[in-house]
């Protein structure tokens, strides 16, 4: 690993978005070209994307640039996970096509990581965009005060876990230690079909090192660029995937109680009209994803419960 950062980008037939970004990125990218590498994943597209990657390739002479095209599409995080793979530098940033990175950023990531090689996770804080009202939902996720490098990434990513979980899964966000996202993949290998898989790559890199969360928002999420249209993967997401990564972070040493408190939370807010509503749309596939669900939730009740009762009898 003789650079310092690889930066991929995924896509699929979005052939307008990634021109924007390697606009972007031939800007930024200026005076770090020896120190990155970059890296295009595109799925199959069926539009101009390959036209868009040639006609951007020579903006990027003085730096290795690595065009991948899959020979099917492999699925969203699939292509992610290949990115990771394919990153042969010693930091890793995968970088959504759609979202809005500020010029300065690139510049502040390469120098941090410079000047901080213990980082082994670098979270860049973000705003929230709602592009279907083109107002902002938020202007921060991380209320940060005094930006440093914490030596306790595990106690972090659990505060993070307990008040706004969804601020570690925002892929453009992360910047990984390229040896501990490919261990975190290695590790739990489904992760890669999990739409919610990004959260234990996290969590995974918080413990192989130092972790920095930045007080200056250098990037932006377009929220409801990717909305979940698929009501039968929403239902995946938010019984099978969600539950899955919390009983992997509890694998990795992560609170217990913490990641049971979630599960007991998300089985309070369920909706039962959309269960039904699921089992009568497709009862086999609504049963497969609930038949685990349940018991992953009367599991945590009963281990929650004991626990507490020891607790009790210990005072």
């Amino acid at each position: 690993m003789n650079k310092l950062l690889t930066i991929a980008i995924p896509t699929f037939n979005r052939a307008q978005f990634l021109e924007e970004q390697l606009n972007w990125l031939s800007k930024a990218i200026k005076g770090f070209e020896s120190e990155c590498e970059v890296i295009i994943c595109d799925n199959f597209s069926s539009d101009n994307t390959q036209e868009i990657i040639q006609k951007w390739q020579p903006f990027f002479k003085n730096t290795t640039f690595i065009s991948h095209r899959n020979t099917e599409n492999i699925g969203l995080m699939p292509n992610l996970a290949c990115c990771i793979e394919k990153a042969t530098s010693k930091y890793v940033w995968v970088i959504g096509d759609d979202d809005p990175i500020h010029e300065i950023t690139l510049a502040y990531v390469v120098n941090n990581l410079k000047k901080h090689p213990e980082i082994a996770l670098l979270i860049l804080n973000f705003s929230w965009l709602n592009v279907v009202t083109g107002q902002l939902a938020s202007e921060r996720c991380f209320d940060i005060t005094n930006e440093e490098v914490n030596t306790n990434g595990k106690a972090l990513i659990e505060h993070y876990l307990q008040e706004n979980f969804s601020c570690l899964a925002f892929m453009t966000a992360q910047v990984y230690k390229t040896q501990a996202a490919q261990q975190a993949l290695e590790k739990w290998r489904d992760s890669a079909n999990n739409r919610e898989g990004q959260i234990y790559w996290t969590a995974f890199c918080a413990l192989q090192g130092s972790v920095k969360i930045t007080k200056d928002v250098y990037v932006q999420y377009a929220c409801g660029m990717n909305s979940i249209v698929d009501a039968k993967l929403w239902f995946k997401m938010r019984y099978s995937d969600l539950p899955k990564v919390y009983v992997k972070l509890m694998e990795l040493g992560y609170s217990q109680t913490i990641c049971r408190k979630f599960i007991s939370k998300h089985f309070a807010e369920t909706n039962w009209y959309v269960i039904l509503g699921a089992l009568r749309r497709w009862p086999f596939y609504t049963v497969n994803i609930l038949t685990p669900y349940f018991s992953l939730v009367g599991v945590s009740t009963c281990k929650s419960f004991l626990s507490s009762q020891q607790e009790k009898i210990s005072l």
